[in-house]
């Protein structure tokens, strides 16, 4: 399936086959060719054109085949295929158009945004060969790769994210990361961040139920008021599970993890401002 066979395609069809709109996947193989240009290289051409690259890493992210069955639909070897999507990914990654604008945002200078939310979602990974205890998640009953995302509560656009391994909590995430939110920013959190008001006052998490203590009627208002406040973050992590590469068990090594995630979150954003069109699928 080449993209000569695809481009005609209504934009909510391709975007429900790839992960991204039309205009999103033209730009990016702008980005690849005019790194062809730069590099000039010389020796064999390769046998897929740039819209087939972009296409063939989407396809990757979106439906998380093996390499061995992309190389086998798409007539090449399956280390081509390996090496073709690092290339594309590495470049897409290096140009800086899918960027996160990072904790910078949230500084004193910055006072546009007024409430971010927070949260953190598990992704399942292989078994590793050393310091397994270290990525054992107790709560999901395997070994977990934690991503901690922090967005715009208003424009749903992300600002920072960050990762530790899958037996570290979510607010030891939160220290760690090390993002100086602005005081006059509210933060909206949940139970995972008990503790995160020492840091920063001016946040919202849930009341928790004391042992053989019920909560009050006011405190079970304000906990359903702020899981619909919250419901920003949700639906936020599952756009950016439609690439299977992050809601399926993670097969590849763990070093590129982060560059996968900071570039899908990167292109989630760019399509959140530059598609505003569309809904966000």
């Amino acid at each position: 399936m080449t993209y000569s066979q695809v481009k005609n395609l209504k934009p909510t069809e391709f975007k429900r086959l790839c992960g991204v709109y039309p205009e999103t996947f033209k730009e990016m193989v702008k980005v690849l060719e005019a790194e062809k240009v730069l590099q000039k290289k010389t020796g064999r051409p390769n046998k897929l054109s740039a819209e087939d690259q972009i296409l063939m890493t989407l396809e990757y992210w979106r439906e998380y085949r093996t390499y061995f069955h992309i190389g086998t639909s798409w007539g090449i070897n399956e280390t081509t295929a390996l090496r073709i999507t690092r290339k594309v990914e590495d470049i897409l990654m290096k140009s800086g158009l899918f960027n996160l604008p990072g904790k910078k945002a949230v500084q004193p200078q910055n006072t546009e945004i007024e409430i971010v939310v927070v949260d953190v979602a598990e992704h399942e990974i292989e078994r590793p060969k050393k310091k397994q205890k270290a990525y054992y998640s107790g709560r999901q009953k395997c070994h977990t790769i934690k991503s901690q995302v922090l967005a715009d509560a208003k424009t749903r656009q992300i600002l920072c994210i960050a990762h530790e391994k899958g037996k570290s909590h979510d607010f030891k995430i939160w220290k760690n990361s090390k993002i100086g939110i602005e005081q006059q920013i509210e933060c909206l959190a949940d139970k995972g961040y008990q503790g995160i008001q020492k840091l920063h006052p001016n946040s919202r998490i849930p009341n928790k139920k004391k042992r053989n203590q019920q909560l009050s009627l006011e405190q079970k208002k304000f906990n359903r008021k702020l899981a619909s406040e919250r419901i920003v973050i949700e639906n936020i992590h599952r756009s950016l599970k439609i690439f299977r590469i992050l809601s399926s068990r993670y097969r590849n090594r763990r070093r590129r993890f982060g560059l996968r995630f900071n570039l899908i979150a990167g292109i989630y954003n760019y399509e959140l401002l530059s598609h505003s069109n569309y809904a966000i699928a």
